[in-house]
C-alpha cells in the first residue's frame, strides 16, 4: 500500500499525465458526494420531520413513518467500521490523494515506548475529505486512533451514524486528557487526532488564501506539556478548496454556535459535489515537547510558537505538490 523513499512514506497515486478511467472517476465522485449531500440534507430533514411530528401532518401515521429513520438512528450508536472505510477508496483516485509521513518510524517508536501522542490537524474543511481519504488507507493500528469531534456531530441523528465510522470521540478537554493519560494493555502510549482551528477556521479560508485559526489556540499545547504528551502537526492540503462555503447569514451563525458546518456550500458545477482536485495529507515530525507539570505562560508560548513554525514549514515545503496551493499564502490568525 505504501512505499518508502528517504524515510518519507507515500501513498501511491495515479500519474497526473494519465487520465483517470471514467468509471473510476464517477464512482469516486459518487462516493465523495455521499458526505456532502448528507451534510446538506440531514439538518433540513430533521427539521421537517420534527415539524411533521408536532403537527401530525399529513397524518399521525404518515408523520411517524417519515420520522422513522430518525427514531432508528437514535437507537443505534455510532460504530467505527473498517469495512465501510475500505469502501471509500474510490475517492483516492477522484482526489488524486497522496499521504506523506515525514517521521512515521520515530512516532511509532515513541508510542511503543509508552509516549502518548496528540496529532494536531489543520485546516478544518466543510467536510474533511483529506482526512477521510487518509482513513480509507490507514493500517488497522492507525484506524484505532480516535478523532475528536464536536458533541453535536456525535449526537445528531443520522449524521452521528454516518460520521461514526471514523471512530469519533467527544472533543472536550477532559475527555482528551483522559484518553492521553491512559496506557494500552501492552504499555504503549495512546493517541488522539484533533482539529485545532475548529469551526471558526472553516469560515476563514477560501480558494485564494489559507487562513488558520491558530494564534490564540494554545490549550492543546498546555495540555500536552502537563501530560507529558508529544505533539505531531498534520497539514491537510486541499481540505479548504474542494468545497466553498457561504460565510455570512443565519446558517453560518448557527454553524459557529453549535460547532458544526450547517451552512450552505458548493463545489463542482456549483452543486454539493466536491471538486476533483488533489488532496495531500502530510504528517510532520514530533515536536519533542518536555513534561512540565505546571507550565508557565512562557513555556506555553514558546512551544506554541514552535508548533506554528513547524506548520508553516510543512506548508511551504509541500504546497508546490498541490496545483491549487502553488500560489497560496498561509496566514495564521
Amino acid at each position: 500500500m505504501c512505499k518508502q523513499t528517504n524515510n518519507v512514506k507515500k501513498h501511491p497515486h495515479p500519474t497526473p499525465s494519465v487520465p483517470k478511467p471514467l468509471h473510476k472517476w464517477f464512482l469516486g465522485m459518487f462516493t465523495a458526494s455521499i458526505f456532502s449531500i448528507a451534510y446538506l440534507v440531514i439538518p433540513f430533514y430533521l427539521l421537517s420531520a420534527i415539524i411533521c411530528l408536532f403537527l401530525q401532518y399529513p397524518s399521525s401515521h404518515s408523520s411517524l413513518t417519515y420520522a422513522f429513520p430518525i427514531l432508528l438512528s437514535v437507537l443505534i450508536p455510532p460504530m467505527p467500521s473498517k469495512f465501510f472505510l475500505r469502501l471509500l477508496r474510490p475517492m483516492l483516485d477522484y482526489f488524486d490523494f497522496e499521504a506523506i509521513h515525514m517521521d512515521e518510524d520515530n512516532i511509532r517508536k515513541q508510542i511503543t515506548n509508552g509516549k502518548s501522542v496528540l496529532c494536531a490537524a489543520q485546516p478544518l474543511g466543510i467536510i474533511t475529505y483529506c482526512g477521510i481519504c487518509a482513513a480509507a488507507t490507514n493500517p488497522d493500528d492507525v484506524l484505532a486512533v480516535p478523532t475528536a469531534a464536536a458533541s453535536v456531530v456525535l449526537n445528531m441523528p443520522l449524521l452521528k451514524n454516518l460520521m461514526g465510522i471514523f471512530n469519533l470521540v467527544d472533543a472536550s478537554a477532559s475527555n482528551i486528557k483522559r484518553i492521553l493519560s491512559t496506557k494500552n494493555e501492552d504499555g504503549s502510549g495512546t493517541s488522539i487526532l484533533i482539529y485545532i482551528g475548529g469551526i471558526a477556521e472553516l469560515f476563514k479560508s477560501c480558494r485564494t488564501e489559507e487562513r488558520l485559526y491558530l494564534a490564540k489556540r494554545k490549550g492543546f499545547i498546555k495540555l500536552a506539556l502537563r501530560e507529558g504528551v508529544d505533539v505531531v502537526p498534520i497539514y491537510l492540503f486541499g481540505n479548504t478548496s474542494v468545497l466553498s462555503a457561504l460565510k455570512h447569514g443565519p446558517l453560518a451563525s448557527i454553524s459557529r454556535k453549535f460547532q458544526v458546518s450547517l451552512t450552505l456550500f458548493w463545489g463542482k458545477w456549483c452543486l454539493p459535489v466536491p471538486r476533483d482536485e488533489k488532496l495531500l495529507y502530510v504528517v510532520g515530525k514530533p515536536l519533542g515537547l518536555p513534561h512540565i507539570t505546571e507550565p508557565t505562560q512562557e513555556d506555553i508560548d514558546k512551544w506554541h510558537a514552535r508548533y506554528c513554525e513547524e506548520v508553516r514549514n510543512i506548508f511551504e515545503a509541500h504546497k508546490e505538490k498541490v496545483p491549487m496551493y502553488k500560489h497560496k499564502k498561509l496566514f495564521i490568525d
